[in-house]
């Protein structure tokens, strides 16, 4: 018969496995990331996709002025540092495995705002840690099972 302490190590730890098992699935592939963000005057952001080749980015820029430089991989799109009125809309194709690098920096009067849709891939660090997620429930599930075993004399 388990004890009660068993029981409840048993139960917390396979919620612990169970949610490793499932991040780690669900980071595996692109992932699709909605950008909605203002900016003051004055105010800068900078932002760094980290995506597979054959990965879609779409990103509106709306502002009454502001500075933009954008460098994708490989052979892609490649703006250096210039000056933009109103409304720009970057839409581009990752061709290799890579990050693109943009920075924005609002030089207007009013606030600027940003949308987009970026297909990007997790950062490769987080598969380590779904990992040892998953391992600390199985070190939970270990130390809740000693408490059945019965203790030999001296103990």
């Amino acid at each position: 018969m388990l004890s009660k302490r068993t029981i409840i190590g048993l139960v917390v730890g396979i919620a612990i496995i169970g949610i490793g098992v499932y991040s780690l699935i669900s980071d595996i592939g692109l992932q699709t990331v909605e950008v909605d963000e203002t900016f003051g005057i004055g105010e800068s952001t900078s932002y760094q996709i980290r995506a597979n080749s054959g990965g879609k980015q779409l990103m509106t820029i709306t502002g009454d002025k502001f500075d933009l430089k954008l460098s994708s991989p490989g052979d892609g799109l490649q703006i250096p540092m210039t000056s933009h009125s109103e409304k720009v809309t970057l839409e581009w194709t990752h061709l290799e495995d890579g990050i693109t690098m943009i920075d924005i920096q609002n030089t207007g009067s009013t606030d600027l705002h940003i949308v987009g849709t970026l297909n990007i891939t997790v950062d490769p660090i987080l598969f380590t840690y779904h990992l040892v997620v998953i391992t600390a429930g199985m070190v939970i599930i270990g130390f809740s099972m000693g408490f059945t075993l019965r203790k030999p004399k001296g103990f």
